[in-house]
């Protein structure tokens, strides 16, 4: 039995009673970091009383800590996006609108019979996309990203003026680059290249650094950033910058910058009872302290798709509300829904 909700501004859904250089690439602001933006065509709560909170990004990580697997998200809203998504990897909001970065992938990968060059597979083709869609799914501009085999943007983060894209290879052990894009004007710049597939980016703004995650997340990178935003030691071999990810029981596929070093993640993991069994999709948030690279709050987020996708399969956002939290969730390719998700934990 569901009960039939009208968000303001949206469409009508059913809700469950029960619980380096300065390359261009051509195609508001706003006031804060991770801003606690609740629109008052959205769900009615002023933005100016809201917007009181010295820090949203402690708020959202002190109510993440909070979190347990007693407390119960609710569904708010499940609005059809209204075009081709191809395959979301990462999403940020800023004001009334959402920017999703996405691979179209025209010739997937295929595995190589054994190591070749150090790959395990060839770079197929793609385009990679960061599009710009309103909170009823629809688009409103697509910048395109990548160079050559370099076509798969990873998770996105958004510092107040900047949202940081990753771009890479669709292969381990690869080749990334690091853009910069400018949200209002959607026009990007490359900041520099790297000898590594980087698939999630954040921007540490406490320290001027940039945190990326590779493959699978199974390594952390920090760049630092010099007083013109270029990164310091971008020349410094993989090996030698690389850290190994001590947690696995996700990988990261979006990641946000909190404040005071710390990082939100989002992602998931299949895992296999026998060998040769069906596979269990099991998503979670964690909370990674950027100086020390490891995960100092972890928690299984138990919400699916009606065919099984965990809601944290790839783009996510969270945002506090006057009682807890709100989470935007995109897990689906080419059709997709966004999910809108709240949980109260004050």
């Amino acid at each position: 039995m569901t009960a039939l909700r009208t968000l303001p501004g949206l469409v009508a859904v059913q809700v469950p009673h029960a619980s380096g250089g300065a390359e261009e690439i051509s195609m508001t602001h706003s006031l804060s970091r991770w801003s606690v933006v609740a629109l008052t065509a959205l769900f009615g709560v002023s933005t100016s009383s809201m917007a009181q909170t010295a820090n949203s990004g402690a708020l959202i990580s002190e109510r993440v800590k909070k979190l347990t697997r007693a407390v119960q998200w609710k569904q708010v809203a499940a609005i059809p996006v209204n075009f081709n998504t191809f395959h979301p990897q990462g999403m940020v909001k800023v004001g009334d609108t959402l920017y999703v970065s996405s691979v179209d992938i025209k010739t997937p990968t295929k595995r190589y019979a054994q190591l070749t060059d150090g790959y395990d597979r060839d770079t197929g083709e793609g385009v990679g996309h960061l599009f710009k869609l309103d909170l009823k799914g629809n688009l409103i501009s697509d910048l395109t990203l990548g160079d050559g085999s370099i076509y798969h943007p990873g998770g996105i983060d958004y510092d107040g003026k900047w949202i940081w894209v990753p771009a890479a290879e669709y292969r381990p052990n690869s080749r990334a680059i690091i853009y910069r894009v400018d949200p209002a004007a959607m026009k990007a710049t490359e900041v520099f290249r790297y000898g590594d597939h980087i698939g999630g980016l954040v921007h540490n703004t406490d320290s001027n650094s940039l945190h990326g995650v590779s493959w699978g997340s199974r390594r952390f990178y920090t760049w630092t950033l010099d007083a013109n935003g270029v990164p310091t030691n971008a020349k410094t071999p993989p090996e030698q910058l690389r850290v190994a990810n001590r947690s696995g029981y996700i990988d990261y596929q979006d990641c946000k910058y909190l404040g005071r070093g710390e990082a939100l993640c989002s992602g998931l993991n299949n895992y296999q009872m026998k060998k040769d069994g069906p596979r269990f999709p099991l998503g979670g948030f964690e909370i990674v302290d950027l100086k020390a690279n490891q995960a100092i709050f972890q928690i299984p987020v138990e919400l699916w798709t009606e065919s099984g996708l965990p809601m944290t399969q790839n783009p996510f956002w969270v945002e506090p509300t006057s009682t807890g939290l709100r989470a935007y969730f995109m897990p689906e390719d080419e059709k997709s829904t966004l999910y809108i998700y709240e949980a109260d934990v004050t």
